[in-house]
């Protein structure tokens, strides 16, 4: 578990996971709405390269970033609105997990879908602005989350 006291906290969890994620990575990132998986999405972007707003993927579900905006690719994708985990399909997160990485946010709606090597980090509030960020790491992760040298 790990204390995230503020949103630049938030942010800087995602950084951290930047350092050690690699294509055909999944994570699974859980909490209800406001919880900041959006912030930790932002954090994680920015250190892999991105320079621009990072968009919630609430409306177009999957955003795709590639370099040479991002050091590696990787799939943004938020599951809030599917009702039916066989719409999943449809989104070709199979083809894309090839050469990317996915960043899922509503992982749950993903069911039996959801790939048994995912990190699955939840975020939870704890008071106004802070947070509390748990995780099962499959053996896929040992030995990369948490980073060697991540505080908290």
């Amino acid at each position: 578990m790990r204390y995230l006291r503020d949103a630049q906290a938030t942010a800087a969890a995602g950084a951290a996971l930047a350092t050690v994620l690699r294509p055909g990575d999944v994570v699974a990132l859980s909490g209800d709405l406001g919880a900041g998986k959006t912030t930790f999405a932002r954090g994680l972007l920015h250190a892999l390269g991105f320079e621009g707003e990072v968009p919630s993927p609430s409306f177009p579900i999957v955003i795709p970033y590639a370099p040479p905006e991002l050091r590696l690719p990787l799939w943004h994708v938020d599951l809030y609105r599917i009702d039916d985990p066989d719409e999943i399909e449809e989104l070709g997160l199979d083809e894309a997990r090839a050469d990317s990485a996915l960043l899922i946010e509503w992982p749950e709606r993903m069911g039996r879908l959801l790939w048994p090597d995912a990190l699955r980090l939840t975020i939870e509030p704890d008071g106004p602005d802070a947070r509390r960020l748990t995780w099962t790491a499959p053996a896929a992760w040992e030995g990369r989350w948490p980073p060697k040298g991540y505080p908290g």
